[in-house]
């Protein structure tokens, strides 16, 4: 269920209901958000309402990425998570493995990445309150790479129109003894709309600030945008997003597709 899924209390009389018009909005509304409370309109960003507790999700991640400049090159990043409801407002996020397939002029393989632990604490709900906000913490940790990453979520649903905001603040170690040190400041904006209660469109912006060794001195920017689609049936989903570079950055992904399907247990 949604946070914040009324307990059982007694009963509703049929006047007491026919009295209390936002009442009958919520009964009528509740449902179908609950249904779908763990299905991602999104793939670069996430969203306010946590899963419900004692639930279990399991999530693949496949990200394709084609870079040109200054030499061309692809890679496909997988991503394997189980998403567990501890609470109405609190879930936890295992990230078994992340881990890729690169491909240029001089190499091709397939290596492990890391692995992380995510948790979302929900503050406020997107569709009862003015706006749905919840704090995100990241730890990820793997082959010569510690990553902390903060993020702020806020979303605010119009009926079948979401709006979601993120804001993330990112710290990297990596090298031989972590030696190497970077920052990275990201917004990223969405807007989906659900033409139907299994099918939804949008967009997706993304814009970074990238702080090599923590200084702004080269003023790194790079810009992404580009369409969703999600489609989600019964107790599973898969979203879709293609981002395009809007700036001219070297080393940046010139297109990246993200595909997410969940299967809640």
């Amino acid at each position: 269920m949604e946070p914040g899924e009324p307990r059982s209390g007694g009963f509703l009389t049929a006047g007491a209901i026919r009295r209390s018009p936002f009442l009958v909005l919520m009964l009528s509304i509740l449902p179908a958000v609950s249904a779908f409370a763990s299905a991602r309109h999104f793939t670069f960003l996430y969203e306010a309402p946590t899963s419900a507790p004692g639930s279990f999700e399991l999530e693949d991640w496949v990200t394709w990425q084609r870079t040109t400049d200054p030499a061309r090159s692809s890679e496909i990043a997988f991503r394997h998570e189980i998403e567990i409801g501890v609470t109405d407002k609190f879930q936890v996020s295992i990230y078994l493995a992340d881990w890729f397939y690169t491909s240029d002029q001089d190499h091709s393989g397939f290596k492990y990445s890391d692995s992380a632990l995510e948790l979302i604490y929900n503050l406020t709900n997107p569709v009862i309150d003015p706006i749905g906000l919840s704090i995100y913490q990241e730890f990820r940790g793997g082959d010569r790479v510690f990553e902390w990453e903060s993020k702020v979520i806020a979303q605010k649903n119009f009926g079948p129109l979401v709006l979601a905001y993120n804001a993330t603040l990112e710290a990297v170690w990596e090298g031989k003894n972590l030696g190497e040190r970077e920052g990275e400041f990201q917004q990223a904006i969405g807007v989906s709309y659900e033409i139907s209660p299994r099918f939804s469109v949008g967009a997706e912006l993304l814009h970074e600030f990238v702080l090599p060794k923590w200084s702004d001195e080269e003023e790194i920017r790079n810009l992404f945008i580009g369409p969703n689609v999600s489609y989600r049936r019964a107790n599973w989903f898969v979203t879709v997003t293609a981002l395009a570079q809007a700036t001219d950055s070297a080393d940046e992904p010139d297109l990246q597709v993200r595909t997410i399907f969940g299967i809640g247990l």
